[in-house]
């Protein structure tokens, strides 16, 4: 059965006071066109519209603008099973979650059974932020962190509450959790409906429609920037009062669609992901920042994407460390600058002008790193490799067929022994012998996959999986999606 035949469920989440009531009464009042039910699973509330209190006899109700809304008092099974019978009343369900709930076992509901899958599907999970106590909350409980897991949406909300420099860092932290979210900031849960609406989250295709680098692998550098530079010796300064240099330079990456810049991804689908930096992060600035300069063949956005994979490389290496005003050369090569002085850095030689790449581990807002005298004539965030959490995700992406029977086993493999520790799973599978894409997604142990649409003719047929949980094993994960090519 094909989605468009089921009804779409939002799951609504966040910690208290991060601002979904906002966003339900911001949904709930403006034209949209949708006929939406609601159901709150928090007894006693003032109502959606403001104006209507709900009642102790009453589980199901109407509002004003014609809206649906239940209170989950007992079982939200049966609180479905009675919306089922007013079917032609409303065409989207959004269910608001407790601040302190884990969205898990709400979302699970909708892949219990067949009878549930024919008449439902997970829409999205969509997950408000408070940025200005998301830190202190992630350092203090896991429910803050798991819901982020969770989330195919993020609303980092209340951002005029915070400078720059704390959203860059809350949200490389949200990142860290969640690299394949969509990513918003947001005052006032202030957000297009449709991205919060009908988004088609497990869709990876589209969201790849939407974002060219939502699968982008997770680097071992979070910026890189190409300098036009004459030869002599150039000042490369780190921390000091560089933030206020960069603060400007922060507004052009398109945060709305994950901080990324959108072009040029080709050549990093399947690379081995095993390559690109993990067991080589994790450094607090303690032991110095990893910087590495390349020559640079261009000066435009292509040019900075061919240095990519080189820079890879290049972080896979040992470091060569490089003392507080020590030299360093354009090469493939990583130095750790000591930055345990206010204001240090190093010197950066160019025995002759040219152009080069600098791939910084920290961006510019956290490293302060910033080149004296020079601007970067081109320059690209990437998704950010902090692991400081036991929660992170995982994509994996190839362009063989796979097995159907091999690939069935495994997932059944981990969703048995890895279950608990896998919030979200989700994908779009190349079968061997299928003209038509095998989507799935899974919360916990719950699973849902179907046989879609046909592939679009004379598209790459890439197999693309995403894994969000705690203390997940990369090289696990690998080994298993290569076990299932046919």
């Amino acid at each position: 059965m094909r989605n468009t035949d089921r009804i779409p469920v939002t799951v609504l989440t966040g910690f208290l006071g991060s601002g979904k009531t906002t966003l339900l009464n911001r949904i709930l009042s403006e034209q949209h066109g949708r006929r939406i039910a609601v159901i709150e699973n928090e007894f006693g509330e003032v109502g959606v519209d403001h104006q209507l209190v709900i009642g102790a006899e009453e589980e199901i109700f109407e509002t004003n603008n014609g809206c649906i809304c239940c209170t989950v008092r007992g079982d939200l099974l049966r609180i479905l099973g009675q919306l089922l019978k007013r079917r032609d009343r409303f065409d989207h369900i959004i269910v608001e979650t407790t601040g302190m709930a884990d969205p898990g076992p709400v979302a699970q509901t909708f892949f219990l059974d067949d009878d549930f899958k024919k008449q439902f599907t997970l829409d999205a999970i969509v997950t408000l932020v408070d940025a200005r106590h998301m830190e202190r909350h992630l350092d203090e409980m896991k429910e803050p962190g798991e819901q982020v897991a969770f989330a195919d949406v993020i609303l980092l909300n209340k951002t005029d509450l915070v400078d720059e420099a704390t959203l860059e860092r809350v949200e490389r932290r949200v990142r860290a959790i969640n690299g394949t979210a969509r990513v918003y900031r947001t005052r006032n849960a202030d957000v297009p409906i449709d991205a919060v609406l009908g988004v088609g989250a497990f869709d990876l295709q589209r969201a790849l429609a939407v974002d060219a680098a939502f699968l982008e692998p997770q680097y071992p550098f979070e910026w890189a920037g190409i300098y036009e530079l004459p030869a002599g010796r150039h000042a490369l300064r780190t921390g000091g009062d560089a933030h206020h240099a960069h603060d400007h330079h922060h507004d052009h990456h398109g945060h709305d669609h994950h901080g990324h810049d959108h072009h040029d991804h080709e050549g990093h689908d399947h690379h081995g992901h095993d390559d690109h930096g993990h067991g080589h992060h994790g450094h607090d600035h303690g032991d110095g920042l990893g910087v590495a300069v390349l020559p640079c063949a261009g000066r435009d956005e292509a040019a900075l994407a061919a240095c990519v994979e080189p820079a890879v490389r290049a972080f896979a290496e040992e470091a060569v460390k490089v003392e507080c005003g020590g030299a360093l050369r354009a090469g493939h090569a990583l130095h750790r600058i000591d930055i345990s002085h206010e204001g240090g850095g190093a010197v950066l030689e160019m025995p002759a002008a040219g152009t080069v790449a600098v791939f910084c581990e920290h961006a510019p807002a956290e490293s302060g790193l910033r080149l004296a005298g020079h601007a970067p004539v081109a320059q690209r965030a990437f998704a950010s490799h902090h692991h400081d959490e036991k929660i992170s995700s995982i994509g994996l992406t190839d362009a063989r067929p796979l097995d159907f029977r091999k690939f069935d086993e495994w997932i059944s493999y981990l969703l048995k022994s890895r279950g608990e520790d896998i919030f979200r799973m989700k994908g779009v599978v190349s079968i061997e012998g299928e003209d038509r894409r095998y989507v799935f997604h899974g919360v916990h142990m719950m699973f849902d996959g179907q046989i879609e649409r046909p592939w679009p003719a004379g598209a790459e047929r890439l197999s693309t999986l995403v894994f969000i949980g705690r203390d997940l094993d990369r090289q696990e994960l690998e080994a298993g999606f290569h076990s299932c090519f046919a």
